[in-house]
């Protein structure tokens, strides 16, 4: 049971962390707050410029990547549906952590040269070519036909929650101007060298960002720390509740162990007094039945232990993509020590009354 509960806890808290960190590891992302006390202007909006700065001002930053997103529309089968025009700078696909299911993402001549390519997701590439490759047909996203080098999704998908929704048309961000008549960048991505350089590159993305615009400019900077924090949190929180739960029925099977032994005592009680009168001595007899009590709970971790493991190989083929149900060789051992040990303990007090039988009177026993 107890090694049972600590990989729920272990599958939990990895599904949990993977689904965050899925999004893009070591992520500090940026926007301008466009409500307020104060209106914004164009001179506070984020540029090319302000990405250029914190990929050179800070020197724990691995990409810097900005995107603008907008709503288009494509024709598929006829009619008309709306999708989100994400218009993307070098290094957004390295920082989310795309997956390219086929085709290609962009190159460095693609972001230069204003090519009209595109990568579509997954959902709409099936809806506007259902039943061809959609790599290489070409796409008329509002006015502009684009060339598809790609279909991509998101490694764990953000539901709408981030630029990229279930049908998307991705364009290199130069592009951007011939449908907005803007350049300026909604979302700032920066990606730091490690976990630990995190928070600080929060911080120095924030004092760039106040530096290069006016005062009254406000921008949200925020990371996924405090959520990756919260998540091992509740990892622990449940781990703690499941253990407790865990500790409890230890205490159960341990008093039906020694119920179990008790009556066992009872049975051989002339056994017991046959021995001690032959000369066995009463720490024999005690060790005799911590034996026992040892094997029962023993024969019974191990027959738990038997179907814990077993049970994710049961169920593996059923999972969803991405989770894992680990299996820790620390649970195993610990489990199996904390059963014997249990045994042992609840074992003691009918080894200990064997013990103390006197012969004669077991003897008598009838």
């Amino acid at each position: 049971m107890k090694f049972g509960n600590v990989t729920i806890s272990l599958v939990g808290k990895n599904y949990i962390i993977a689904q965050i960190e899925g999004v893009g590891s070591n992520i500090v992302y940026a926007e301008l707050v466009r409500t307020g006390s104060q209106s914004a202007t164009l001179g506070d909006e984020v540029t090319r410029g302000d990405l250029d700065a914190v990929e050179r001002d800070i020197p724990d930053v691995t990409h810097v990547a900005g995107t603008h997103d907008i709503q288009m529309t494509v024709v598929a089968g006829g009619v008309e549906r709306p999708v989100t025009l994400v218009a993307v700078t070098e290094g957004f696909g390295a920082i989310r952590n795309l997956l390219v299911v086929s085709g290609r993402y962009f190159d460095a001549d693609d972001m230069q040269s204003h090519s009209k390519v595109c990568l579509l997701t997954e959902d709409l590439a099936r809806v506007v070519f259902p039943s061809t490759d959609a790599v290489g047909q070409n796409i008329r996203v509002g006015e502009l036909r684009f060339t598809i080098i790609g279909v991509f999704k998101e490694r764990v998908a953000t539901f709408g929650q981030s630029e990229i929704a279930r049908e998307s048309v991705m364009v290199p961000f130069d592009l951007l101007k011939s449908y907005a008549g803007t350049d300026t960048v909604k979302v700032l991505y920066a990606q730091a060298v490690a976990p630990e350089a995190v928070p600080s590159v929060t911080r120095q993305v924030e004092r760039v960002l106040r530096n290069r615009h006016r005062a009254g400019a406000l921008y949200n900077v925020q990371d996924l720390t405090a959520i990756l924090e919260a998540a091992r949190n509740i990892s622990l929180a449940v781990t703690i509740v499941l253990l407790a739960v865990g500790s409890v029925t230890l205490i159960i099977s341990g008093v039906g162990i020694m119920n179990i032994m008790l009556v066992t005592v009872t049975e051989r009680t002339r056994e017991i007094g046959v021995r001690k009168a032959i000369g066995a001595r009463s720490r024999e007899i005690l060790y005799q039945f911590l034996l026992e009590a040892l094997i029962i709970s023993g024969t019974g971790a191990i027959l738990g232990i038997a179907i814990a493991i077993s049970i994710p190989v049961i169920v593996r083929p059923l999972l969803p993509e991405g989770i894992i149900i680990p299996i820790s060789g620390l649970a195993i051992v610990t489990a199996f020590a904390v059963s014997c040990i249990t045994g042992i303990i609840f074992g003691y007090l009918p080894a200990s009354r064997a013990a103390k039988l006197q012969p004669t009177e077991a003897l008598r026993y009838e």
